[in-house]
């Protein structure tokens, strides 16, 4: 099993498919590193010589940001926007969506399970009688 930036890559899956399980590594970085290593992107894993994989990991080492480097830079983006408070910085604080998103329906995987609220009727309901 190769090991490639700290992760042990699937070795019967062909390499370009493999390096995606290395976080921050997407179908066109895994495409553009094996260019640059000049290696056949249709080669399982586990037929790769040591020396092609020591070229596919300094190739990553060299130029791209990835794993722990990559989630400790992305927890520091939001640490500096919640530190500032912006707006997006806020949004992070009270576990709302970020990006724009609504939150009057749907928005349930930040804002967690719904908290039902007692005595809430609806506008139908208020205007009887």
């Amino acid at each position: 099993m190769p090991r490639v930036a700290g992760v042990d890559i699937p070795p019967q899956k062909r390499i370009d498919v493999s390096l995606r399980y290395i976080f921050g590594i997407g179908p066109t970085r895994a495409a553009e590193i094996l260019r640059k290593a000049n290696i056949d992107p249709s080669v399982r894993a586990n037929k790769l010589s040591e020396e092609e994989v020591s070229r596919v990991a300094s190739v990553i080492e060299s130029d791209y940001v990835v794993e722990g480097q990559l989630r400790r830079q992305i927890q520091q983006n939001i640490a500096r926007l919640r530190e500032i408070r912006c707006y997006r910085g806020i949004r992070h604080i009270r576990g709302l969506p970020v990006r724009g998103q609504r939150t009057r329906t749907n928005a349930r995987t930040r804002k967690g399970p719904k908290k039902t609220v007692a005595g809430k009727k609806g506008i139908k309901e208020m205007h009887r009688g």
